[in-house]
């Protein structure tokens, strides 16, 4: 299983990427075998099978059932934390190559739905940056100058413009970058799957990765839970959280939960564009063609550490009283979900060679650019694979360090110490009778401490509460249905069958309390 077993739907997961995927099985050798089946490993796939490469990608559920699933899907190449923050921390000339790179990433999403003539609703369109609510006029002035000459700097087309058209917004100081762009993602995903497999390249699903070995002689081997091995020149890792690294890369990042909900809409009620607000966290908005009468649309936030809130029904209410506000003529709720990001210390993604490795790349750390990320990771990764110089290296290059994020840096793996220390601490649950179905929480029972819940229909699981990627506590996610671990970005069934990575292996299962249930 993947996050698509998770409990709840986007508006992208009717559609099936490859429903026939086989599981994997046996021995089979290839040039590159690519662990994870998002918009990163697939991308990947397809820039290296057009390269004349054989290509294994796997997963550990449905393809593109991961956090991919999960996305809203902007295709907006200004980075997510800002320009002038980007800048200030790995300055003007680095922040120019991100911009570029991730230009060249919609871009390159651009030509394939051309070339392959995917059916995905591409579509070239404004995108807008207004002040947040309750923001003095003049500090949303200034912030906008701000943003508009940081990306001046770098090269990224912009405008200073009056107004958007949401409720007390319309005469606001904002920006507009045009050009942006966005699209249905599994239905480009899908495209890409076929591509791939018409390439002779193959793709498996169901099939769970436990390691990643790189041969002392040369390539690397990956096996799988069933006893499956595959030999190939090279991997990539490309699970979101990466499953191949335990800290040196997890230190450098954390995950967050983010929010969204889909609705209704009169056509023209809206322009097609995105929005996005100036709030931390920022609040963001988008359109997607729906049927009839009827367009969709996505608004979404009120982003939180994973494991440290259980309060997702709370951050939907929030979400659909600040859409409402602003667009009165909101119809009805369609659906709604949570998704993971991993944010690094720097605002920029870790693609390339695996810190130490010789033949094991990693891509991961999107920082809210999950789409655009997984795009370029493409282009990037296929350069290194077949020994090409790509000016874009240095950027995303996983071995670097930025002294100037060390605030964050600090910041973030705090929350991996607080967690640790919790240990000391009693559980949130006093006994298993207060679960009710659908409810979760953490008993202690001695010296161990249990990660006890009730699934929807009823029956009792109880596991170790200890991840298995890094020793940190899980917490109860009710809105999704899963063990959350703060640390890193593990989820895991209510079974305790891992969901998402960086674990690999299941929450130990455990004996009941004395006293029973």
């Amino acid at each position: 299983m993947n996050a698509r077993a998770e409990l709840t739907r986007s508006l992208w997961m009717k559609v099936d990427v490859y429903p026939d995927a086989p599981k994997f099985s046996g021995k089979k050798s290839c040039d590159t075998v690519i662990i994870g089946a998002g918009i990163a490993g697939l991308s990947i796939a397809h820039e290296l099978a057009n390269i004349g490469q054989k290509v294994i990608v796997i997963d550990r559920g449905t393809i593109a059932g991961g956090m991919t699933s999960r996305t809203t899907a902007h295709l907006a190449p200004i980075c997510d934390d800002g320009l002038s923050a980007l800048i200030n921390l790995r300055g003007e000339d680095v922040a120019r190559l991100f911009q570029q790179s991730q230009e060249a990433a919609v871009a390159r999403i651009e030509e394939n739905v051309s070339e392959l003539r995917i059916d995905c609703n591409f579509r070239r369109l404004d995108a807008f940056l207004f002040p947040a609510m309750g923001v003095d006029p003049k500090d949303a002035r200034d912030q906008r100058q701000q943003e508009f000459d940081a990306a001046r700097k770098v090269g990224a087309a912009v405008e200073l413009v009056t107004g958007v058209p949401l409720k007390g917004f319309e005469e606001a100081p904002v920006l507009c970058y045009p050009n942006q762009a966005t699209f249905h993602p599994l239905r480009y995903l899908r495209g890409l799957a076929g591509s791939i497999r018409d390439s002779g390249s193959l793709i498996f699903a169901n099939s769970a990765v436990t390691s990643v070995e790189e041969l002392p002689e040369d390539g690397v081997r990956v096996s799988t839970e069933n006893g499956g091995v595959i030999d190939a020149g090279s991997a990539v890792v490309a699970t979101n959280s990466p499953i191949n690294d335990r800290f040196q890369l997890h230190t450098k990042m954390s995950p967050y939960r983010t929010y969204a909900i889909a609705f209704t809409l009169p056509k023209g009620a809206l322009p097609d564009a995105l929005f996005w607000d100036t709030g931390d966290p920022y609040h963001y908005v988008r359109m997607n063609p729906g049927p009839g009468s009827v367009d969709y649309l996505i608004a979404g936030g009120a982003d939180h550490k994973s494991g440290e809130s259980d309060d997702g029904d709370i951050r939907f209410e929030a979400i659909e009283a600040w859409i409402r506000a602003l667009v009165p003529s909101l119809g009805k709720k369609v659906t709604r979900w949570s998704g993971q990001v991993l944010d690094t210390i720097d605002y920029c993604a870790f693609i390339g060679l695996n810190p130490g490795s010789k033949s094991v790349y990693v891509v991961t750390g999107d920082s809210g650019q999950g789409i655009t990320h997984g795009a370029l990771s493409g282009l990037l990764v296929k350069d290194m694979i077949s020994g090409k110089e790509n000016p874009w290296a240095e950027v995303y290059d996983p071995s670097r360090n930025t002294p100037s994020g060390v605030i964050n840096y600090v910041r973030e793996n705090l929350s991996a110490v607080k967690n640790l220390a919790g240990y000391l601490l009693p559980g949130d649950l006093k006994s298993l009778a207060e679960l009710a179905p659908g409810q979760g929480g953490v008993l202690r029972d001695g010296l161990r401490k249990i990660a006890a819940c009730r699934d929807m229909a009823g029956k009792l699981y109880l596991n170790s509460a200890v991840c298995t990627h890094s020793g940190c506590e899980v917490a109860w996610n009710s809105t999704e249905q899963c063990w959350d671990c703060c640390c890193h970005g593990s989820h895991f069934a209510p079974d305790g069958t891992v969901l998402n990575g960086p674990a690999v292996g299941r929450l130990n299962p455990v004996d009941a309390p004395a006293g029973g249930t």
